[in-house]
C-alpha cells in the first residue's frame, strides 16, 4: 500500500510540473518572436514525453496488478520460499536458486503468461529490475494475446 501512495503522490507532483512547464511554454509561444516560439516548443517537449511516460508506466502497473489478482484467484502466486538475512534482506544465493527454478519453468512453457509472471517476480527478488520489467511485459503480452 505504501508503494501505491508514493506512486500517486509522485504522479500528482509530475502532473503539476507538466502543467507549470506547459503554461510557461505557452507564454513563450504567445510572445511570437522566433526565438521564444522555439524555446516554447522545446519547453513543451519535456512535459509531452513525461505525460507519455507516466501513462505507459501507469498502464504497466495496472496490467501487472490485474495479472497478480488473477493469479492469486487461481492460487498460482509464487510462494515466498526465500531465505533472508537477519536484517530481512533476501539472501542472494536463495534468490538465485529460485530464479533458476522459475527460468526452467518458463523455458518449459514459453507461452504461459503465469510462468513469465513468476519469472518476473524471481528477477525482482534477484534485484534485476530491467529483466523483471521485460518478463512482466511478456506476461502481459501473452495474457492479452493467448
Amino acid at each position: 500500500m505504501r508503494s501505491k501512495i508514493t506512486y500517486f503522490v509522485l504522479a500528482a507532483v509530475l502532473v503539476v510540473y507538466f502543467f507549470l512547464a506547459g503554461t510557461r511554454g505557452w507564454i513563450l509561444i504567445r510572445d511570437g518572436r522566433p526565438a521564444t516560439v522555439a524555446f516554447g516548443v522545446a519547453v513543451w517537449v519535456l512535459p509531452l514525453i513525461g505525460i507519455w511516460f507516466l501513462f505507459r508506466t501507469t498502464q504497466f502497473a495496472v496490467n501487472a496488478q490485474r495479472l497478480s489478482r488473477e493469479l492469486e484467484a487461481e492460487g498460482g502466486l509464487p510462494v515466498d520460499e526465500l531465505k533472508r538475512t537477519p536484517s530481512g534482506r533476501i539472501d542472494r544465493d536463495s534468490a538465485d536458486e529460485v530464479f533458476r527454478k522459475r527460468k526452467a519453468e518458463t523455458e518449459a512453457a514459453p507461452g504461459d503468461w503465469r510462468a513469465w509472471f513468476r519469472l518476473a517476480v524471481a528477477y525482482h527478488d534477484a534485484r534485476d529490475t530491467p529483466r523483471a520489467r521485460k518478463a512482466m511485459q511478456q506476461a502481459i503480452t501473452l495474457r492479452k494475446n493467448p
